[in-house]
């Protein structure tokens, strides 16, 4: 097989392992098959064009007229011309596919079907494409490092969609794609420097079944490159948003209602986040709400726990319903409710994009750009919308259920408990057990749930700390347990955990506790508001609101029991110990006096949507390292660059002025002259003598008389140290290299001097050096070996 076949086969392949990255994102698979055989297609008109030989923009041409010639005949058959012909009609069924195919992306969850022509239309035109451009720049133009971009750009996409856990195993694919590519295009490039470096003859004796020290070298920068690729972002810390950031890149692009919101946590890095020194309204209400106490604004739910945190599972979302919302899930008839009217105003510096709202919204009129995704009932702004400085209406409805129907609420159906009591493995079986301790003697899921937050918010011991550290991992809820120590996260994560474990539907919510009524008739809230409660579901009922945090919010008047006792606070009155005459001030934390205030010793609640202040951002070691890692990323793609101008700078600032000086300053200046010439495309020929390698640098490089004198001065000044008894200096020879340079760069185009200057082939040097000195390690540790080793291996 030729070098340029196995290039392109190598092409092929780097391709088709890269696309396996987006196998995790359609269910099943095989539309795998499919795109390798049409990407094996494409690359064999490339060969077949190369072999003739066309012109690269003709092969290029050639592939893409085929590649759109395969996708008509697999996609648009119907409407083309002779069924392989692609005419107006079958454009007009690509343009419909793709529609479809950005209206199905928006519709499932990943996994998406394959029964969606659409889709499948984007993955195999997709490959199909990202394998053209790397054929085109890998084999057509022969430079297989660029051809790295295309690749990644098909990785990225998948890599930015995937869930899963194995996103590691498939970038290992990838980048043994890759590599394997650069190792054949690197061989192909020895091959065509002759025998010394193509070793395309050995004599007796030599090891046939090792490569050539070049190429493994080569393998090891190679391996060791993917290693460094690998281990570097484990090392480096993570960049995460505050809380709950990154929802802005959940939502589905487009201007219609389509799309869906990623599965993020809206609750990373709350403890750098949880004291803010000072207390700042960030959201006024006007209500006509009658009971303020259960005026909490709802933000997100978070409904997915994996053992170590909870989080809004991905799902899909629509445009904002016009007028009145759908009936909240799970909600009868029967229960008791009453329809009020918020008008909420954000600060200017209150950038959330998740829209706070009191819980079940019942209609909202909202300016910009927001989705509305029904199963948590939750609005998301799209596109960078936030609610900074916003104004909107809320209608909402205030439900009133009985103790009574709570504890006679039927059981959910067996999808719905599936779903929202799913556990990890992980999680400590601690946890169970203090469940079943503490509701024991409970008749009910509603006495369970009671007896839970009564065991957190009064007869546990618990206390309301944010400056405790639980850590994080599957162990934090059974430390927070045994500690009996935390904030509203540790509280309601609790609670929500436990409740699952008894078989009780339950999730977690975030937003704003009730704020504090002003002398004006308005509420404020202010970050210390901030807080995170559990809830539970009851058919008939839906979700309801408990507040197991000791302290904060206020406890719903339906968990309150005639149980001997029971102690629970009256619901009436926020348990934050709030005034009785309206503040002209914003809320202020229950454990926070004036003294402490001046402080600046008060604990904030929550950070659920605090914009970051002066404290909040990364620490100083993280900023140098992701810093010395900039540096790092930028200098890697600059190193051969900066090798060979350091190397230019030793060889020509050597100025030999003593007879011993002589014979290395002449050689090095030689070596760079023919080094500038081989990376401006005059390859070295090794087995010419002095004066005829400058003949052949003068021809090719259609230098100019005064530049071809100078290169005849070098090569003169190098066979008079290489034949002559005494080596004489010779002035003025870096003057001469520097004027032949310059007529090798006057001579050649833009885009070879340029690639001259970042990718000079003379760099592979690096490379020989490297092997050269690793031979000489291993012959002098077998030097070093004992006799008897030696006498043994013999004898063996």
């Amino acid at each position: 097989m030729s070098g340029r076949a196995r290039l392109a086969l190598c092409a092929w392949a780097a391709t088709l392992m890269t696309a396996c990255a987006l196998l995790p994102l359609v269910d099943p698979a095989t539309w795998i098959l499919q795109a390798a055989v049409l990407l094996a297609v494409q690359s064999g008109v490339g060969a077949v064009a190369r072999r003739v030989p066309l012109a690269r923009p003709l092969t290029v041409a050639a592939q893409a007229v085929v590649t759109l010639m395969l996708l008509t005949l697999v996609f648009a058959r119907e409407q083309a011309i002779a069924g392989l012909i692609p005419g107006p009609q079958a454009f007009q069924h690509f343009s419909d596919l793709f529609q479809q195919g950005g209206d199905d992306i928006a519709r499932y969850a990943i996994p998406a079907p394959l029964e969606s022509d659409g889709i499948r239309l984007m993955l195999v035109g997709g490959v199909l494409v990202i394998g053209l451009l790397v054929d085109t720049l890998a084999v057509s133009f022969r430079s297989a490092a660029p051809a790295g971009l295309p690749l990644l750009a098909l990785y990225s996409v998948a890599a930015g969609l995937s869930e899963g856990g194995a996103d590691w195993l498939w970038f290992l694919v990838a980048a043994a794609g890759y590599l394997m590519l650069l190792l054949a295009e690197g061989r192909d490039r020895l091959s065509q420097w002759g025998r010394v470096f193509g070793g395309s003859s050995r004599g007796p004796g030599t090891d046939q079944g090792r490569a050539l020290a070049p190429v493994r070298t080569g393998r090891r920068i190679g391996a060791f490159a993917l290693g460094i690729a690998l281990v570097v972002p484990l090392a480096l810390p993570a960049m995460d948003g505050g809380l709950l950031d990154g929802a802005r890149g959940g939502v589905g692009s487009g201007t219609g209602g389509g799309g869906t919101i990623s599965a993020v946590n809206p609750l990373v890095s709350l403890r750098d986040n949880l004291n803010v020194n000072e207390d700042r309204e960030v959201l006024s209400l006007q209500t006509d709400s009658e009971s303020l106490s259960d005026l909490y604004l709802r933000i997100v739910s978070l409904d997915d726990f994996d053992g170590t945190t909870w989080k809004p599972s991905k799902r899909h979302i629509t445009a904002v319903p016009d007028g009145t919302f759908p009936t909240p899930v799970g909600l009868g008839p029967q229960i008791k409710r009453t329809e009020i009217r918020t008008l909420i105003s954000a600060a200017d510096g209150f950038a959330q994009d998740w829209l706070p709202m009191p819980y079940p919204p019942s209609g909202v009129r909202v300016a910009g750009n927001w989705r509305y995704e029904p199963v948590g009932m939750t609005l998301v702004g799209d596109h960078g919308q936030n609610t900074r400085g916003l104004t909107y209406e809320v209608r909402s409805l205030s439900l009133q259920p009985t103790a009574e129907q709570l504890a006679s609420a039927p059981q959910a159906s067996a999808a719905f408990r599936r779903e929202y009591t799913e556990l990890p493995d992980s999680l400590p079986e601690v946890v169970s057990r203090t469940a079943r301790e503490v509701t024991a003697g409970a008749s009910n899921p509603y006495e369970q749930a009671v007896k839970l937050q009564e065991y957190f918010a009064i007869n546990g011991g618990f206390e309301y700390d944010t400056q405790v550290d639980i850590g994080s991992g599957s162990e934090a809820i059974a430390r927070f347990l045994k500690q009996k120590e935390g904030f509203c996260v540790h509280f309601s994560f609790a609670m929500a955990a436990m409740a699952r474990s008894l078989g009780i539907p339950a999730r977690v919510a975030v937003g704003f506790a009730p704020g504090s009524p002003q002398a004006d008739g308005s509420v404020s809230v202010g970050l210390r508001d901030a807080h995170a409660w559990p809830e539970v579901y009851f058919e008939g009922v839906g979700w309801t609101r408990f507040e197991p945090t000791p302290t904060r919010g206020s406890t719903p008047a339906y968990t309150i029991t005639d149980r001997p006792g029971s102690s629970v606070p009256d619901p009436a009155l926020p348990s934050r110990n709030t005034g009785t005459e309206p503040s002209a001030a914003p809320s202020e934390s229950d454990t926070c006096s004036p003294q402490d205030k001046k402080l600046d010793a008060c604990a904030s609640e929550s950070a659920v949507a605090v914009p970051v202040t002066g404290g909040d951002g990364p620490k100083w070691y993280a900023l140098l390292a992701w810093a010395v890692a900039g540096l790092v990323v930028l200098l890697v793609p600059l190193a051969p660059m900066l090798w060979r101008l350091r190397v230019r700078s030793v060889r020509l600032g050597a100025h030999g002025r003593g007879e011993a000086d002589a014979g290395p300053h002449t050689l090095a200046v030689w070596q760079e002259l023919t080094d500038t010439a081989w990376d401006l495309g005059i390859l070295p020929e090794e087995s010419q003598t002095t004066r005829k390698a400058a003949a052949r640098v003068v021809r090719l490089g259609r230098l100019d008389p005064a530049a071809a004198a100078a290169v005849h001065r070098v090569a003169d000044a190098v066979e008079q140290v290489l034949y002559a008894p005494r080596p004489r200096p010779t002035a003025g020879l870096t003057e001469d290299v520097r004027l032949a340079t310059a007529g090798l760069r006057a001579a050649a185009g833009r885009g070879t001097r340029s690639r001259a200057l970042l990718v000079p082939r003379s760099a592979v040097r690096v490379a020989w050096a490297a092997s050269a000195r690793w031979t000489a390690v291993k012959r002098r540790a077998s030097a070093a070996r004992p006799a008897w080793r030696r006498t043994s291996d013999q004898q063996g």
